[in-house]
C-alpha cells in the first residue's frame, strides 16, 4: 500500500469529506478550534512565515454584519453554521520572522521589506495555510464550508484592517440533512502529472 495514513483517516480527509452546505445547530467549541490550529499549525510555508490569521464570528450581530457582505447565494447558510471563520493574511507577518525562523532573521529585510513582496508571500502562504485548516476542521470530525463568494473590501473594512486581506470565509460544523451537492468530477493523474 503506498500510503501510510489509514483509509478511514484517508475517507474523513479526503475521499469522503465534502464543502458542507448546510450543518446541525450542535455548536463548535474554542476548544475544537484550538485543536485544529494546534495541529495544522505544523504545514509548511515558506520561510516558516505564518501569515494566516483567523476571525471567529461567533455573536449574533458580528454574524449579520458578515451575512451582508456574502454573495446572495452564501448568505442563508453563513447565517444558520454554528461557525464562521474569516480567514486572513497578514501583510506585515514578515515582523514574526525574526523568531519564526531563528537561523536566518535577516530574511525579514531581505526578502520582504518591500509591501508588494510580503503580499504576494502572504497571498500564497496563508492560502496553504487555509487548506491545512480546512483539512483540520475534518480532522476534527466536523465539515467546512469554505466560500469566496463575498465582497472582500467590505470584509475587509467590516472585520479586518489595511494590513489584513481576506482570503476566504469558512462556515464550520456538524454536517446536516441534505449538506452535500453530489460529488464533481476531478482530472485523473495522466491528466495533471508529467514527467520530464
Amino acid at each position: 500500500m503506498p500510503l501510510v495514513l489509514d483509509p478511514a483517516a484517508q475517507d474523513l480527509l479526503f475521499r469522503e469529506a465534502r464543502t458542507a452546505n448546510t450543518f446541525t445547530d450542535e455548536p463548535v467549541t474554542d476548544e475544537q478550534v484550538q485543536a485544529i490550529y494546534d495541529l495544522v499549525k505544523y504545514g509548511p510555508t515558506a520561510f516558516n512565515q505564518t501569515p494566516l490569521r483567523v476571525v471567529l464570528v461567533r455573536s449574533a450581530e458580528a454574524r449579520e454584519r458578515l451575512v451582508t457582505h456574502m454573495a446572495e447565494g452564501n448568505q442563508a447558510k453563513t447565517a444558520a453554521a454554528p461557525l464562521v471563520a474569516i480567514l486572513a493574511a497578514d501583510n506585515e507577518f514578515h515582523e514574526e520572522l525574526p523568531s519564526l525562523l531563528p537561523h536566518f532573521p535577516q530574511a525579514k529585510d531581505l526578502f520582504f521589506s518591500e509591501r508588494p513582496a510580503r503580499e504576494s508571500a502572504a497571498s500564497l502562504n496563508a492560502a496553504l495555510q487555509a487548506a491545512y485548516f480546512i483539512v483540520g476542521v475534518r480532522a476534527a470530525g466536523l465539515a467546512a464550508g469554505p466560500m469566496t463568494g463575498y465582497d472582500a473590501a467590505g470584509i475587509q473594512k467590516e472585520f479586518l484592517d489595511d494590513d489584513h486581506t481576506p482570503l476566504m470565509v469558512v462556515n464550520i460544523g456538524k454536517p446536516g440533512e441534505d449538506a452535500w451537492f453530489p460529488r464533481s468530477p476531478r482530472l485523473s493523474y495522466e491528466d495533471v502529472v508529467t514527467t520530464v
